[in-house]
C-alpha cells in the first residue's frame, strides 16, 4: 500500500511542483549571482511546500481541533517570517524587517481572512465561527497596534529625549507584548477554553479525505518546516536585488511580496479549511497568526537585534504603516463581532487590502 503522503503529492497536481526545492538549492550553488532568476524558483519552491503543510497541519487539527491546530500552523507557518525577519536584521535592514512585520500582520487580518470568507463563501451560502475566539484575537492585535504606535508617535512629535528613550521604551514594551501573549495563551488554551470551542461545521472528512497518521502528519511538519526555512534564506539572499532589477522599493517588498511568500503556508491551510466549511481554523490561523507577529515575533526580533543586529531596532515604524495596521485592526474587530461571514465579507477585506498595497507602491515611505 503506497504512502499516504506518496498518494497526496501523485494526486495534487500543486505538489508536482516539489521538483523545484532542489531545483533552486542547485540554482543557489551553481548561479548565485542570478538573483531575478533565484527569485523566481524559491517562490516556486515555497509553494509546493505550503501545501504539503496546508495538508499535514489539517491532519494534526483533525485529531487535535481546530483551536490548537490553527495555533499551532500559525507557529510554523510564522517560522517562514522569522527566518527572513533574521536575516534582513543581521545585514541591517530595519526597513525591510519593520515592512515585512508590518506586511505580514495586515496580510494575515485583510487578505487572508479576506480570501478565506470569499472562498469558503462561494460554496457555503452562509459560514458560521466562534466570534469570542475571534475578538480575543482582534483585542491582542489591538493592544500590540497601540504598542508599535506610542515609540512612532513619539517621533513625530519630536520627542527632546531622542533615539536612547525609544530604544528602552521598545525593549518594555517588547517584554509586556511577550508576556501578554504568553497570558492569552494560558487564558484560551487553559484556564476558559470552554470559550473557544470550534463552532458547528460539516464534517471534516466530507470530500472523502482521510487524515494523515498523526506521526506522518508529525513528521511532514518537522521536515517542510526545515525545507521552508532553508528555502527562505535563499530568498532572502535574492529578494533585495531582484526588487532592484524589477523597480520595487524595499517598503514595497517587505510589506507586500515578503508578507504574501512568507505567509504562504498559513494561507494554503486557511483557505483549503474554508473551503471545507472549518471557518474556525481558517480564522484562528489568519488572526491568530498576525496576534503572534505582532506580540511575539515582532518583540523578538527587538530583543535578537541587541545580539545579532549592526544597532538595536526599535518598534518604531513609518506613520503610514501603523495606520494601516491600525485599520486593519479595527476592521477586524468590525467583520468578526457576528461571527457570521458570507463571501462579501470577504471581498471588502480584501478591498482595503489592495487599496493599501497600490497606496504602498506608488507612494512608498522615505528611508528611515
Amino acid at each position: 500500500m503506497p504512502s499516504p503522503l506518496l498518494k497526496e503529492i501523485r494526486h495534487n497536481p500543486l505538489l508536482w511542483l516539489l521538483v523545484f526545492v532542489p531545483v533552486v538549492f542547485a540554482g543557489e550553488k551553481l548561479a548565485p549571482g542570478s538573483h531575478t532568476l533565484l527569485f523566481v524558483l524559491s517562490v516556486l519552491a515555497i509553494v509546493p511546500l505550503a501545501a504539503l503543510l496546508s495538508h499535514a497541519t489539517e491532519s494534526v487539527a483533525a485529531k487535535t481541533g481546530d483551536a490548537v491546530g490553527g495555533l499551532l500552523n500559525a507557529t510554523l507557518g510564522n517560522l517562514t517570517e522569522l527566518v527572513i525577519a533574521l536575516a534582513a536584521l543581521r545585514a541591517g535592514e530595519y526597513m525591510l524587517v519593520k515592512a515585512s512585520i508590518a506586511g505580514a500582520i495586515v496580510a494575515n487580518i485583510l487578505f487572508m481572512l479576506g480570501a478565506s470568507f470569499l472562498i469558503g463563501g462561494l460554496r457555503h451560502h452562509v459560514q458560521e465561527y466562534n466570534r469570542v475566539s475571534a475578538r480575543l484575537q482582534a483585542g491582542l492585535l489591538f493592544l500590540a497596534t497601540i504598542a508599535m504606535l506610542v515609540p512612532s508617535a513619539l517621533a513625530e512629535a519630536g520627542a527632546a529625549a531622542g533615539t536612547a528613550v525609544t530604544h528602552k521604551l521598545s525593549v518594555g514594551l517588547a517584554v509586556a507584548l511577550i508576556a501578554t501573549y504568553g497570558l492569552g495563551m494560558l487564558f484560551s488554551l487553559r484556564t476558559h477554553r470552554e470559550f473557544f470551542g470550534s463552532a458547528t461545521h460539516a464534517d471534516a472528512g466530507e470530500e472523502g479525505e482521510v487524515p494523515w497518521p498523526i506521526s506522518l502528519a508529525l513528521a511532514t511538519l518537522a521536515g517542510v518546516t526545515v525545507l521552508v526555512a532553508l528555502v527562505s534564506e535563499i530568498f532572502v539572499e535574492s529578494v533585495q536585488e531582484a526588487a532592484k532589477s524589477l523597480g520595487l522599493t524595499p517598503a514595497f517588498v517587505g510589506f507586500i511580496v515578503v508578507a504574501l511568500v512568507g505567509g504562504a503556508a498559513e494561507m494554503a491551510s486557511a483557505f483549503s479549511a474554508a473551503r471545507k466549511d472549518r471557518l474556525d481554523l481558517s480564522v484562528g490561523i489568519a488572526l491568530g497568526s498576525a496576534a503572534q507577529i505582532a506580540l511575539f515575533v515582532a518583540p523578538v526580533l527587538v530583543l535578537l537585534s541587541y545580539f545579532v543586529g549592526p544597532a538595536p531596532m526599535d518598534l518604531q515604524f513609518w506613520p503610514a504603516a501603523v495606520s494601516m495596521m491600525l485599520v486593519a485592526t479595527l476592521t477586524a474587530s468590525l467583520v468578526t463581532n457576528s461571527g457570521r461571514s458570507a463571501w462579501f465579507v470577504g471581498v471588502l477585506l480584501l478591498m482595503v487590502y489592495l487599496i493599501f498595497a497600490m497606496t504602498l507602491y506608488l507612494l512608498p515611505p522615505r528611508a528611515q
